[in-house]
């Protein structure tokens, strides 16, 4: 320490410019000084996944920057951001593409966004815009079906065929149904069965009781659901159910009928492990 002390004292060096740096082992104190007055900092590796809301972003955002996570709280919930960005306050999380990227510690939440903007740009190139409206569905229209798509499985193989449940649901002008929807309106994220009850909650989020998709995704999908609604499969199954095992995997059915003898088998599993 004290010869980093006299040549900090040498080169005249008092004060670091904030970042994060990393030193190598054995690396001089001359280099050391240096990094740290040019402020060539080093960048993290911001994990960006398993959203469900802005005040979650807000909390993750601030494990990586300077910035704490009441300043992305403030940020991010701002109704003026959201139409800056061309969002509104429902659909603002739509802009927030999953994946890990670089940036340095201090950037604020403003250049945060600023970046998020420029990764939705490079994510939805021509192609993905044009197979997403040959199913007449805009950007955030289509990650909003893949955030139900995330919730209904876990199961990558039999997402795209989901997303093409819903797609023919949409198509038909019939109420998506989709239990994962009921739950956000619910507020309660815990639940692990959606009853009759649950199902009289208000709008817009239930589309038990609204047709069409609610007007904001209700989590941030994964890139493997955004994936399967883009390439959504072309089928004729209108309904799903969960298959009565535990496997996670679900049970398609083309007729209502169907659909019953499935669900009724589910329910009854359910019923057998007095899962409420």
């Amino acid at each position: 320490m004290s010869s980093f002390r006299t040549v900090a004292k040498l080169k005249s060096f008092n004060k670091a410019k904030p970042g994060r740096y990393e030193f190598d082992e054995g690396m001089s104190n001359t280099k050391i000084i240096n990094k740290l007055r040019s402020g060539d900092q080093d960048a993290e590796q911001v994990v960006i996944n398993n959203i469900r809301l802005l005040s979650d972003l807000a909390g993750k955002a601030s494990d990586y920057f300077e910035s704490d996570s009441l300043a992305f709280l403030n940020y991010l919930t701002n109704p003026e951001v959201a139409a800056k960005f061309g969002f509104t306050q429902n659909n603002f999380l739509s802009m927030f593409i999953p994946n890990t990227y670089e940036m340095f510690w201090t950037a604020t939440p403003e250049k945060f966004a600023d970046r998020m903007q420029k990764e939705y740009d490079t994510f939805w190139t021509e192609d993905r815009i044009a197979k997403i409206a040959k199913n007449n569905l805009n950007k955030t229209e289509a990650y909003t079906l893949a955030s139900i798509v995330e919730k209904e499985s876990n199961y990558d193989p039999e997402r795209a065929t989901i997303a093409g449940v819903y797609l023919n649901r949409l198509k038909a002008g019939e109420k998506l149904q989709a239990d994962p929807t009921v739950v956000f309106a619910t507020g309660d994220f815990s639940l692990q069965r959606v009853l009759s009850s649950h199902l009289k909650t208000e709008p817009p989020y239930n589309t038990y009781m609204n047709h069409g998709l609610p007007p904001g995704p209700i989590c941030m999908p994964s890139l493997a659901s955004l994936e399967a609604v883009i390439n959504a499969e072309d089928h004729k199954y209108m309904f799903f159910c969960a298959k009565a095992d535990n496997s996670g995997i679900h049970a398609f059915a083309e007729s209502y009928a169907d659909h019953l003898k499935n669900a009724d088998a589910f329910a009854a599993w359910m019923n057998s492990l007095n899962i409420k």
